[in-house]
């Protein structure tokens, strides 16, 4: 599965989350999100790991500085 697949499945799942179109990229962070709090990022993993059928350890999670970040897990879970 390649970074632009994952994306496209992504923005499907913030705007679920979100509740807006909310435009994402490598360096987008929690900052940069209206709403992104702790709660919203706990339904974010948690709709993530449900679309891509895969499983995160909370320290994996805990490292995430960015949205690139996530995506290049995605992308080494899923392919494995």
């Amino acid at each position: 599965m390649g970074r632009g697949e994952v994306y496209e499945r992504l923005k499907k799942i913030f705007l679920d989350v979100f509740d807006s179109e909310t435009e994402i990229g490598d360096r987008t962070t929690a900052a940069d999100v209206e709403g992104w709090d702790s709660l919203s990022h706990i339904r974010l993993i948690l709709a993530v790991e449900k679309e891509f059928r895969v499983r995160f350890a909370a320290s994996e999670v805990g490292m995430l500085k960015n949205v690139g970040e996530l995506v290049g897990l995605i992308t080494a879970k899923a392919g494995s």
